[in-house]
Protein backbone atom coordinates (compact mmCIF):
# COMPACT_ATOMS: atom_id res chain seq x y z
CA UNK A 1 0.00 0.00 0.00
CA UNK A 2 1.57 3.44 -0.84
CA UNK A 3 0.90 5.96 1.32
CA UNK A 4 -1.34 7.60 -0.63
CA UNK A 5 -3.45 4.86 -0.14
CA UNK A 6 -3.27 4.49 3.81
CA UNK A 7 -3.92 8.59 4.15
CA UNK A 8 -7.22 8.01 2.16
CA UNK A 9 -8.21 4.62 4.33
CA UNK A 10 -7.42 6.83 7.60
CA UNK A 11 -9.55 9.30 6.12
CA UNK A 12 -12.48 7.31 6.01
CA UNK A 13 -12.42 5.66 9.04
CA UNK A 14 -11.58 9.15 10.28
CA UNK A 15 -15.61 10.25 10.46
CA UNK A 16 -17.59 8.11 13.14
CA UNK A 17 -20.58 6.69 10.76
CA UNK A 18 -18.04 5.35 8.67
CA UNK A 19 -15.78 4.34 11.10
CA UNK A 20 -19.02 2.63 12.57
CA UNK A 21 -20.23 1.38 9.20
CA UNK A 22 -17.06 -0.59 8.63
CA UNK A 23 -16.96 -2.06 11.89
CA UNK A 24 -20.43 -3.71 11.54
CA UNK A 25 -19.34 -5.10 8.25
CA UNK A 26 -16.21 -6.40 9.61
CA UNK A 27 -18.75 -8.15 12.14
CA UNK A 28 -20.58 -9.74 9.56
CA UNK A 29 -17.89 -10.58 7.52
CA UNK A 30 -17.60 -12.49 5.63
CA UNK A 31 -21.51 -12.23 4.37
CA UNK A 32 -22.53 -8.84 3.83
CA UNK A 33 -25.55 -6.43 4.17
CA UNK A 34 -27.42 -4.23 2.57
CA UNK A 35 -27.44 -0.34 2.40
CA UNK A 36 -30.55 0.32 3.71
CA UNK A 37 -30.68 -2.11 6.47
CA UNK A 38 -27.12 -0.84 7.46
CA UNK A 39 -28.41 2.41 7.51
CA UNK A 40 -31.50 1.44 10.08
CA UNK A 41 -28.68 -0.21 12.46
CA UNK A 42 -26.13 2.68 12.69
CA UNK A 43 -29.78 5.04 12.60
CA UNK A 44 -28.24 7.44 9.77
CA UNK A 45 -30.05 8.33 6.31
CA UNK A 46 -29.92 5.99 3.87
CA UNK A 47 -28.80 8.66 1.65
CA UNK A 48 -25.97 9.62 3.68
CA UNK A 49 -24.98 6.32 4.47
CA UNK A 50 -24.32 6.05 0.68
CA UNK A 51 -22.06 9.19 0.70
CA UNK A 52 -19.94 7.43 3.69
CA UNK A 53 -19.43 3.66 1.83
CA UNK A 54 -18.76 5.20 -1.35
CA UNK A 55 -15.71 6.94 0.75
CA UNK A 56 -15.07 3.57 1.85
CA UNK A 57 -14.90 2.15 -1.03
CA UNK A 58 -12.97 4.46 -2.54
CA UNK A 59 -10.66 3.72 0.17
CA UNK A 60 -10.36 0.22 -0.92
CA UNK A 61 -12.11 -0.67 2.76
CA UNK A 62 -15.80 -2.14 1.02
CA UNK A 63 -16.69 -3.83 -1.92
CA UNK A 64 -20.21 -3.79 -3.15
CA UNK A 65 -21.63 -6.19 -5.42
CA UNK A 66 -25.05 -5.88 -6.95
CA UNK A 67 -27.67 -8.34 -6.31
CA UNK A 68 -30.42 -7.85 -8.33
CA UNK A 69 -32.39 -4.46 -7.09
CA UNK A 70 -29.83 -4.60 -4.05
CA UNK A 71 -26.31 -3.76 -3.26
CA UNK A 72 -24.69 -5.81 -0.67
CA UNK A 73 -21.81 -4.18 1.19
CA UNK A 74 -19.55 -6.54 2.74
CA UNK A 75 -15.67 -5.22 4.51
CA UNK A 76 -12.79 -5.17 2.22
CA UNK A 77 -10.20 -7.46 4.95
CA UNK A 78 -7.71 -7.46 1.84
CA UNK A 79 -7.97 -3.71 2.28
CA UNK A 80 -7.89 -3.72 5.72
CA UNK A 81 -5.03 -6.13 5.74
CA UNK A 82 -3.30 -3.78 3.49
CA UNK A 83 -3.42 -0.89 6.25
CA UNK A 84 -2.36 -2.73 9.05
CA UNK A 85 0.79 -3.75 7.27
CA UNK A 86 1.46 -0.39 6.17
CA UNK A 87 1.45 0.35 9.94
CA UNK A 88 4.06 -2.73 11.06
CA UNK A 89 5.77 -2.74 7.40
CA UNK A 90 9.07 -1.28 9.13
CA UNK A 91 8.39 -3.32 12.22
CA UNK A 92 10.89 -4.66 13.93
CA UNK A 93 13.79 -2.66 12.54
CA UNK A 94 12.46 -4.05 9.15
CA UNK A 95 11.92 -7.52 10.04
CA UNK A 96 7.79 -7.45 9.51
CA UNK A 97 7.35 -11.28 9.23
CA UNK A 98 8.17 -10.56 13.33
CA UNK A 99 4.87 -9.06 13.40
CA UNK A 100 2.93 -11.94 11.95
CA UNK A 101 1.37 -12.03 14.86
CA UNK A 102 -0.03 -8.77 15.33
CA UNK A 103 -1.61 -8.69 12.15
CA UNK A 104 -3.14 -12.07 12.14
CA UNK A 105 -4.26 -10.71 15.35
CA UNK A 106 -6.29 -7.36 13.59
CA UNK A 107 -7.04 -9.31 10.47
CA UNK A 108 -7.42 -13.39 11.14
CA UNK A 109 -7.64 -15.37 8.02
CA UNK A 110 -11.04 -16.37 8.79
CA UNK A 111 -12.95 -15.03 6.14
Amino acid sequence: MKTKQALAAFAALSQETRLEAFRQLVRLTPDGMPAGELARDLDVPASTLSSHLAILERAGLVASERQGRTILYRADLNGARDLVQFLVKDCCRGQPERCAQLIEAALPSCC
